[in-house]
């Protein structure tokens, strides 16, 4: 938040204006949580694309923490922490433990504001091209291993009754992702949480 307020003021002052019209309406917590969330990723997967690789590498790698964290409380709290659109998400302050979530925020601070610095990333067609290549690369292995399940990925409103294999789909792939040489894998993440990915 404190990045976003250095950075984005308007928006800062739009989510807490908004937050504060949808607690006097009687909202859930939950909800506002929905509605909020997805402003906030929007700025952060803008600014991944400008942040540094090692910035880049350990936001997935906290990432997949997270999703850990929550997919041992269950494959539905799971489901709902990827896919938030689909049935509603879930707060994980509430369900991530804090060690992480200290982590997360850190590391999601340092993400936002390497993007803003002298070290500031620009994606070229060449990363695009290779990163599209090392996809490529790592989809067989899935459809393989998931067979038509794998659309989930495409369709999240496919993956109703099969949370728990979407949750693992969605960690086996940025684990392979992972295993990349770290430009390489920093240029996948950008390109699959890229706006026109979305």
């Amino acid at each position: 938040y404190q990045v976003l307020k250095e950075q984005e003021p308007a928006l800062w002052t739009k989510i807490l204006s908004q937050s504060a019209q949808m607690k006097e309406a009687g909202k859930s917590e939950q909800q506002i949580i929905d509605t909020i969330q997805p402003q906030i990723l929007q700025i952060q997967m803008a600014r991944l694309q400008q942040a540094p690789d090692a910035n880049v590498i350990e936001y997935m790698k906290i990432n997949l923490e997270q999703i850990a964290a929550v997919a041992k409380i269950g494959d539905d709290e799971c489901f709902r922490f990827l896919f938030p659109a689909v049935k509603g998400g879930i707060n994980p302050a509430r369900l991530v433990p804090r060690e992480i979530m200290n982590r997360r925020m850190a590391s999601d601070m340092s993400m936002m504001r390497a993007a803003y610095g002298p070290n500031k990333h620009t994606v070229t067609a060449e990363e695009k091209q290779l990163a599209l290549q090392d996809l490529q690369a790592i989809s067989p292995g899935l459809v393989q291993r998931y067979g038509p399940d794998i659309q989930i990925m495409a369709d999240p409103t496919k993956a109703i009754g099969k949370e728990k294999i979407a949750c693992e789909i969605v960690q086996d792939l940025w684990s392979q992702v992972l295993k990349l040489p770290t430009a390489r894998a920093a240029g996948v993440i950008r390109l699959m949480l890229s706006a026109e990915m979305q």
